[in-house]
């Protein structure tokens, strides 16, 4: 199974329907809120060279923003 680590902001919608998408397919996911710490937020940024969320992490290959057929293809070649 892969290591998949979200990183949000409690009023992303895009973040929700990640979030969403996982639970709907029973993909376990570690949340990390950008806006509780800065070094949350400063890792965030180095993986991904963004400030906009969702940036999400699938054992270390990264998509930002809610690409869902991005999703399903890295946690395909994952599984």
């Amino acid at each position: 199974m892969a290591k998949v680590i979200i990183y949000t902001t409690p009023t992303c919608s895009f973040c929700h329907k990640a979030k969403e998408f996982f639970d709907k397919n029973n993909i376990k996911y570690e949340e990390k809120d950008v806006t509780i710490n800065d070094q949350t937020l400063a890792e965030m940024v180095k993986k991904s060279g963004q400030m906009g969320v969702p940036v999400i992490d699938v054992d270390g290959q990264i998509v930002v923003g809610f690409d869902q057929p991005a999703l399903v293809n890295l946690l395909k070649s994952k599984a």
